[in-house]
């Protein structure tokens, strides 16, 4: 099967993408689906999209990314169907999606957040709303069959198509391991995300400082150079991909908090799960997914309140016994429902049923040699 995946990232750069469509793709060769990368972005719009300000060169930048979809649009109909992760241009409405339905290539469309919800990003403020988030249940209506990351989202594409399929979020379990922990250590809480979700982290801003009072921890935070908090020892990071399971590694506690708000019920865990799949006990907020990931008190903690957050980080600083019991039994749950592994036969599946119509039908057309991923990560 010849599968054009329209993505909106370089390769390897953003976690969406990589946990989902980049991380299948290895078992899905095994499955005979060869993919060819086609982003919307390049090295340069890239490194400028993660920055403040500088509206026009984003705008600039974006127009050539529109040129780029063009020239890839041209040539659909070489493969046996298409897959859209989030949306073909980051600007606009469904104008390539729609191009893509009337070429008559089945669409296979993959989302793993709330981008239905106007969302007003740190980095590039106002900008975010040329996003047009209301052209996903367009995208939705001219896909063949739409694939979200959990119930939340899945009940908003059934409104606009009758064929959707929850594959939630998955880890590679074999890159994802557990290690011994020294237990002499002075424990380790986590938290990992971006300059974007940082303020999340600043809700416990209070919880940390007051827990801090009374136990001795160190803070890693993974995704922003810098983060000062009074009366809390911090280690800020930037978020490399190359060193992200080494830097994941030394954390004792993940923490996940979020707010409750139309946008974090989209979310699919994935920190979470990130954690957990390295045997790192895990507290989340009750938010989205992480109430059907997370049973509280048995593979992981559920937190609400303030306090809730000082005494479920309490009781696992204060017990390296309960944070590789609770650490363990986190891993079970990954392995068990969100590897990869578990998983891509279903997504397998799913495209199979889109470009062959059925289960076992032999391709249509013959496949060549394909363009390599370069090809279009540089077009």
């Amino acid at each position: 099967m010849r599968l054009l995946a329209i993505v909106p990232s370089m390769y390897d750069t953003s976690p969406g993408q990589r946990f989902r469509i980049e991380q299948w793709e290895p078992l899905l060769l095994q499955r005979g689906v060869e993919i060819t990368y086609a982003p919307f972005e390049n090295e340069l719009l890239h490194g400028l999209l993660y920055q403040t300000g500088n509206l026009g060169g984003k705008l600039a930048h974006v127009s050539r990314g529109f040129a780029r979809r063009l020239s890839v649009i041209k040539s659909v109909r070489e493969f046996d169907a298409v897959y859209i992760f989030r949306e073909a241009a980051l600007l606009g409405p469904a104008v390539f999606e729609r191009m893509i339905q009337r070429r008559r290539v089945p669409i296979v469309f993959d989302f793993d957040d709330a981008i239905f919800v106007s969302y007003r990003s740190p980095s590039n403020g106002y900008l975010s709303y040329l996003k047009f988030a209301a052209k996903t249940k367009t995208i939705c209506r001219l896909a063949s069959h739409v694939m979200v990351g959990n119930s939340y989202l899945a009940e908003y594409a059934r409104q606009f198509n009758s064929n959707v399929t929850i594959v939630p979020t998955t880890i590679d379990t074999e890159k994802y391991s557990v290690r011994q922990k020294n237990a002499d250590d002075v424990p380790v809480v986590g938290w990992t995300g971006s300059f974007s979700t940082v303020q999340h982290l600043d809700t416990l801003r209070s919880a940390l400082q007051k827990l801090a009072r009374q136990e001795k921890f160190r803070l890693r935070v993974i995704g922003t150079p810098e983060y000062h908090l009074e009366g809390v020892e911090v280690e800020a990071l930037r978020w490399h991909s190359q060193t992200e399971l080494a830097d994941l590694r030394p954390v004792d506690i993940g923490i996940m908090p979020l707010p409750n708000d139309a946008w974090s019920k989209g979310k699919c865990g994935l920190k979470a799960l990130q954690f957990m799949a390295m045997g790192i006990p895990t507290i989340c907020s009750p938010v989205g997914v992480n109430t059907e990931i997370i049973q509280d008190g048995e593979n992981g903690f559920i937190a609400n309140t303030e306090q809730e957050w000082i005494d479920q980080l309490g009781r696992l600083l204060r017990s390296p016994t309960l944070r590789a019991q609770i650490g363990l039994a986190g891993r079970a749950t990954v392995e068990q429902k969100y590897s990869a592994i578990a998983q891509v036969p279903r997504v397998y599946e799913v495209l199979e049923s889109i470009a062959y119509g059925a289960p076992g039908l032999a391709p249509t057309r013959p496949v060549g040699s394909l363009p390599r991923r370069s090809d279009y990560n540089s077009v």
